[in-house]
């Protein structure tokens, strides 16, 4: 089995979608991918001869809307939520110790809730390394916030402490976003170095979370409606 993997990004929204595919079964998956890439996205899918299965949502997003259900128009790929997200589509739904298999490829599912409860995380281990997708829970340097949508800094805090940091340092992390151009890095460097979390109690790191006064997401208010539906705006009435 020979994988498949590309990093792409979405400048409006700092976004990460990834691609992974197994070249031999000829089939992929794009996590997190955003609406105003399908073209993007379906071309690299193509170039790579490749037949999209599964859109992954790590979570429902607030600052981007999701081309998962464009893509199950276009290409029938089905979307792949956690298994108590809120969206109304059909999805695959998955929770802590499940494994998705695109091709030959195996994504084992971590509930890795705090940015919000539905959030997901996926490792994929393949030759010979692990990576791990952590959404909006773990970024570089930093985390997701927790202010808004469900969020819980103390849960941000034990699913990273117990789901994340608990494996290997040596497994790659790809994040959900990076606002700095930054592309990767590791669980062990995260560890010792992010700002949010190194060197931090869980009481330090929950006051630290409820003190950032951040500005809401710029899309919220026609991400999320749109979000719910993998993508598709609610229908007016």
């Amino acid at each position: 089995m020979a994988l498949i993997f590309e990093q792409l990004f979405d400048a409006e929204s700092s976004t990460y979608t990834y691609l992974v595919g197994d070249d031999e079964a000829k089939v992929a998956a794009l996590i997190d991918p955003v609406a105003e890439q399908v073209e993007r996205d379906l071309a690299r899918v193509a170039a790579h001869g490749l037949r999209l299965v599964h859109t992954i949502e790590t979570h429902v997003h607030a600052d981007h809307v999701t081309s998962g259900a464009t893509l199950t128009d276009r290409t029938g790929s089905m979307p792949v939520v956690h298994r108590h997200s809120p969206v109304v589509c059909e999805a695959v739904r998955l929770g802590q110790g499940d494994q998705l298999r695109v091709g030959a490829l195996v994504l084992d599912v971590l509930e890795t809730p705090g940015h919000t409860p539905e959030s997901l995380s996926l490792v994929l281990s393949a030759n010979g390394g692990a990576r791990v997708f952590t959404g909006d829970a773990l970024l570089i340097g930093t985390c997701g916030r927790t202010d808004f949508q469900g969020g819980d800094p103390g849960a941000l805090w034990d699913s990273i402490q117990t789901r994340l940091f608990t494996l290997p340092e040596a497994t790659a992390v790809y994040p959900g976003h990076d606002y700095q151009g930054r592309t990767s890095s590791t669980i062990g460097v995260e560890k010792r170095t992010n700002t949010r979390l190194a060197g931090k109690s869980r009481d330090q790191f929950i006051a630290i979370m409820q003190g950032l006064g951040l500005p809401p997401p710029k899309k919220i208010d026609v991400a999320l409606p749109a979000n719910l539906g993998c993508g598709r705006q609610p229908q007016a009435h």
